[in-house]
């Protein structure tokens, strides 16, 4: 399988060599996405020749990053896409069993799952975003009839050519929201992995009105809704609706 690991950076200076040195021993390509880094994350970046980047020019948002991967991947001609935090909080060292699932073949998204398995070194993740995550994955099981058991964990492995299939615009971290919607419409099969549940800081900030715990669980109801009310639309009708833009999130 040509596989593509793909990494969304913010301010990581302190993370980057360790974590794409431990990276690039799995020996896939790695692709950087630059979300407008104000650290020294450009210059070790570019200090790297292994390592292809994409620069955002000014932070554009998680979502975007991803966005930004998968449309990569799609053009170079991967056959599956590996995206991953660059925080220290997702272990590279896992990937390979990500690429063991993948070469199954049987298989569009292999998600991983902080909640699956309690696995040795877990830490504790901070009680609003476990609660969140809990009640918004119990939320879209209900809703879409999918049986996961972390619905935001950013480390994932993707089929590159169903993720042809979506039409993906939010930039922001509600993006899970409209790609699990869009997943469960285009008929993706999905899995679960058990990966290692690691906050090395769990005062780090969503930034904006996210900070809020009340506004961001409101958010992501508000962009699930919007994006179920789109496909709801389009298999009605038949027709291409315009797909939900992201709500303020400033």
């Amino acid at each position: 399988m040509k596989t593509l690991i793909a990494i969304p950076i913010f301010n990581e200076a302190g993370y980057i060599p360790a974590v794409l040195q431990r990276i690039k021993e799995i020996g896939c390509d790695v692709l950087a996405i630059d979300d407008g880094s104000t650290d020294e994350t450009p210059r070790l970046l570019a200090a790297d020749p292994d390592v292809a980047v994409i620069t955002h020019p000014e932070n554009r948002g998680y979502g975007q990053s991803l966005i930004d991967a998968f449309n990569y991947a799609s053009v170079h001609d991967y056959d599956w896409l590996i995206t991953i935090d660059c925080d220290d909080q997702h272990e590279p060292e896992f990937i390979p069993m990500f690429l063991e699932r993948a070469a199954r073949g049987d298989i569009d998204v292999i998600s991983g799952s902080r909640y699956l398995k309690t696995l040795p070194g877990n830490t504790e993740a901070p009680d609003d975003r476990r609660s969140i995550n809990q009640r918004i994955t119990q939320m879209i099981n209900r809703e879409l009839g999918l049986s996961l058991t972390d619905s935001f964990c950013g480390f994932k492995a993707y089929r590159v050519e169903a993720l042809e299939k979506l039409t993906l615009t939010i930039p922001g971290y509600a993006f899970p929201m409209q790609f699990w919607v869009q997943a469960h419409h285009h008929g993706l099969r999905i899995t679960e992995l058990p990966v290692a549940l690691i906050y090395n800081d769990p005062n780090r900030h969503f930034g904006g009105m996210l900070d809020n715990p009340e506004a961001r669980e409101q958010h992501y109801l508000d962009v699930f809704d919007c994006e179920r009310q789109r496909v709801n639309a389009v298999r009605r009708v038949g027709a291409k609706q315009s797909p939900c833009m992201s709500l303020d999130e400033s």
